[in-house]
């Protein structure tokens, strides 16, 4: 399979068999932005430059930031949300631009459980002292989990209740409503870096002894719950998917084969979707280096059914690197996020390297290289 497969068109199927049509298999992936000046949820101007930046840039699926359910689940006060209406509208114009400019919006719908209410990774903030857990004197809030730890560094979380728990995969249903109405193509359940769902997943995070607690299927009910909740909800002409940390990299942690066995569930829930990260309970004891966690995403790839969409990501920097992961069938399609900081265009530089048509707008037409 030549380099250039990484520009061919993908369809990542739908419940409607419509499927969601992809112009190339570069992603971009959700990375925070702690862009909300008002600390509302509300995604601002920046949030329309920054990914329509990326949709002009050339990327097929434009993922958002980390976007919370609710208000508790924000990692820091300046994360965007969709727990209310106010939200929903602010979104409707960037998701239009998005389309506007050929690529697919996406949205991550998360809550950080123990890692919220955090002042987020902004090097202004860390150099001010800033780091970890808000004070309450600067409005920071109780948090909440699936069983207290002290793996977080952070103010100790609130262990939730079953009838929480319960209202909290509700929470999520509403969100996947208001993505919709907000114009959203498809949504990827955050299940990765150690926030909520993870949190429930890992048994190094998951002490809990009821029915949420203790063996694989227990510590996996909760996001089961919450993808047929959303499931419920989301049109069947639009794209579920899941973010995944497929390792903790810690011994007695959550490994590759508990997150193939619970892949094969969700994509029987209609999860098509897999994007494969990695770690975020604790501290980090992995691999590094160029396509460190490409293995992880392979392996899920190999165990799921061909029509399954498998995203690989971390460190993948370069176009010939790229390039070789999808073109040798390790993954289905490659997420570039910090080179992507460093080069909103990348994906059509990329595209000039390996001999494929880029997707640069008209207006751009000077600066094809």
């Amino acid at each position: 399979m030549p380099q250039s497969q990484l520009f061919a068109p993908v369809t990542i199927p739908t419940r409607s068999g419509e499927g969601l049509k992809l112009r190339n298999r570069v992603v971009l992936p959700p990375m925070c932005q702690y862009s909300v000046e008002k600390r509302d949820g509300v995604p601002t101007a920046w949030h329309l430059a920054h990914l329509g930046s990326m949709a002009h840039g050339g990327y097929s699926l434009v993922i958002t930031e980390a976007t919370a359910v609710v208000a508790a689940g924000r990692i820091s006060d300046r994360d965007t949300g969709l727990w209310n209406e106010e939200q929903v509208e602010a979104w409707k114009p960037i998701t239009q631009y998005i389309r506007s400019q050929g690529a697919v919006p996406g949205v991550q719908l998360a809550h950080a459980g123990a890692k919220a209410s955090t002042y987020g990774w902004l090097k202004d903030l860390a150099d001010a002292g800033k780091v970890g857990s808000i004070g309450d004197e600067e409005g920071g809030w109780e948090t909440f989990t699936s069983s207290p730890s002290e793996l977080y560094g952070l103010k100790p979380a609130t262990q939730m209740s079953t009838a929480q728990i319960k209202d909290s995969v509700q929470d999520w249903a509403q969100g996947a409503k208001r993505a919709d109405a907000a114009g959203f193509d498809l949504v990827q359940i955050h299940a990765a870096h150690g926030y909520l769902v993870h949190q429930f997943l890992s048994p190094l995070s998951n002490k809990r002894t009821d029915e949420y607690g203790g063996s694989f299927e227990n510590r996996t009910r909760y996001l089961r719950e919450i993808i047929e909740a959303v499931a419920a909800v989301w049109p069947e002409n639009k794209a579920l998917g899941i973010r995944f940390s497929g390792e903790d990299w810690v011994e007695e942690g959550w490994v590759i084969a508990d997150t193939i066995q619970l892949a094969k569930e969700l994509y029987g829930f209609g999860v098509r979707h897999f994007d494969l990260s990695s770690a975020g309970i604790g501290k980090f004891y992995g691999p590094s280096g160029p396509g460190y966690q490409v293995p992880l995403a392979q392996a899920v790839k190999e165990a799921l059914p061909e029509d399954a969409f498998v995203t690989a990501v971390g460190v993948i920097t370069e176009p010939a690197q790229a390039g070789q992961i999808v073109g040798t069938g390790q993954a289905d399609g490659v997420c570039i996020g910090r080179a992507a900081l460093g080069d909103p265009q990348w994906p059509n530089r990329a595209a000039q390297a390996l001999g494929a048509e880029m997707a640069a707008p008209a207006q751009y037409w000077r600066g094809h290289w």
